[in-house]
């Protein structure tokens, strides 16, 4: 046995266990590069199927300002389905700095994650933005269905805030102030 006279192994066989692996390397190496070289260039990828997969990069994404809100409140881009009709419905939202929802409440849940910039968000039917929680990119808030709450961007922000909606349809959105407009400029 390779060992001193404390029982650990002598430099000889360090060496040894080291000259095996260094061996088994230069071995192994060309071995593997020529497996790689066999699959790279037996294999192709077959084009997506757009029947099968739909692809929507963020350059093609169709952004429309929400009806009835004044200029640069908000946009949505509706990806699947949709918030008005049976079913499961994804959109994305975004927010501008200064602008907020006014509090209502929906029929269904409703799922969100904050894609970029910061959503302040908050539950209750009274509209007091400085009591909302700050929620960056990232960041999940599940809506109860007939809770009331609100949720937009403060105005001293620089950026807007996206954010990804996903929940079943119909939405059915009812201001709890019917009276007073759909958002809050702050």
């Amino acid at each position: 046995m390779w060992k001193s006279a404390n029982g650990a192994p002598s430099l000889s066989m360090t060496r040894r266990i080291a000259l095996a692996r260094a061996c088994i390397g230069l071995a192994c190496a060309p071995i593997v590069g020529l497996l790689l070289d066999i699959f790279r260039d037996g294999v192709e990828a077959a084009p997506i199927d757009p029947g099968e997969t739909i692809v929507v990069l963020p350059r093609n994404i169709q952004w429309t300002p929400w009806p009835g809100l004044p200029e640069r409140t908000g946009d949505m881009a509706q990806l699947y389905g949709a918030m008005n009709k049976p079913g499961p419905y994804l959109v994305l939202m975004k927010w501008y700095p200064g602008y907020f929802s006014a509090p209502h409440t929906y029929a269904t849940d409703r799922l969100s994650v904050v894609v970029s910039g910061t959503w302040w968000v908050n539950s209750g039917e009274d509209f007091d933005p400085g009591q909302c929680v700050p929620v960056s990119a990232g960041g999940f808030v599940r809506r109860v269905a007939r809770t009331p709450h609100y949720d937009g961007v403060m105005k001293n922000t620089k950026t807007p805030a996206v954010i990804a909606l996903f929940g079943m349809g119909p939405v059915d959105l009812k201001l709890v102030d019917p009276s007073r407009p759909p958002w809050r400029k702050l």
